[in-house]
């Protein structure tokens, strides 16, 4: 299969555009203008290639396209747009998945590339657990499994009440839209025995959207001792779920809302005292 660097063509042809309008575009208007002249490079016709990049990866199969990316990354090749454009157009989620069990460069591309579909969440769950997984893409895992949660909801309590990645089970669960008792209890739990993660654990009983747990909220909000980053997050959830807490507050001292204040807008600090 014939590989070719259109990042690198492209790189060309814009070093040779800027060298003819020096002094005629500004610095800031050629970062505007890249993407449009990338996205026109597409469908620019290149001799040696016979066709446009959009052209050329428009005429390949789905199994085509994947096994050029893979090839791409196996050889050092720089991977375009265009060929990720080109396989985001098609159905190639089960060709994808394969590469999830390759290198770092597979496995991100194809992360990026399936994104959230269901038939890639299960392998996601796995991907999450094992310790050959770096922190930066089990984060992008938490973003799509989150999008499916419910696909994979049980595993995520069990994993959970194993101890294994609680932080991003907790995550996960928040996420969950098919109502469940278990599930709400542990996210009650966490927010009243985890003082150190109140906003956290905060935010997560408010996506979870249970209006049960305003009774919680509403009792830590009202708490002396709470920091001002705590009591905007508790003062989100509340209303998040349909509550409402107006009692002024004064956090003068607090060094966060002493940072915060000057650069505030009076509505982010309406009902607070202090000077």
């Amino acid at each position: 299969m014939k590989l070719y660097d259109f990042d690198g063509m492209f790189d060309e042809k814009l070093n040779k555009f800027i060298s003819q309008n020096a002094g005629k575009i500004k610095e800031s208007e050629f970062e505007d203008l890249i993407p449009k002249l990338y996205k026109q490079f597409g469908d620019t016709y290149i001799k040696s290639v016979g066709d446009t990049p959009n052209g050329f990866y428009a005429k390949m199969s789905d199994g085509e396209l994947v096994k050029a990316l893979n090839a791409h990354l196996n050889q050092g090749v720089p991977v375009s747009e265009y060929l990720c454009s080109a396989i985001e157009k098609r159905d190639a989620v089960e060709l994808l998945l394969p590469l999830l069990d390759g290198g770092e460069s597979q496995i991100g591309y194809a992360v990026n590339l399936i994104g959230s579909d269901g038939r890639a969440i299960e392998k996601y769950m796995q991907m999450l657990v094992s310790p050959d997984i770096g922190e930066d893409l089990k984060n992008s895992l938490v973003d799509f499994i989150k999008e499916k949660a419910d696909l994979v909801a049980d595993e995520v309590v069990s994993y959970y009440e194993k101890g294994t990645e609680r932080e991003y089970m907790l995550e996960i669960m928040s996420r969950t839209r098919t109502p469940s008792e278990k599930i709400f209890g542990i996210l009650l739990k966490e927010f009243r025995s985890d003082p150190d993660n109140v906003a956290m654990h905060a935010g997560y009983l408010a996506e979870y959207g249970d209006e049960r747990a305003l009774e919680y909220l509403l009792n830590k909000i009202d708490e002396e001792g709470i920091s001002f980053i705590e009591y905007k997050e508790l003062l989100l959830a509340i209303e998040a779920l349909g509550g409402k807490y107006d009692k002024p507050r004064d956090f003068t001292g607090d060094p966060y809302y002493e940072i915060l204040k000057p650069h505030a807008s009076s509505d982010i600090f309406g009902g607070l005292g202090g000077k």
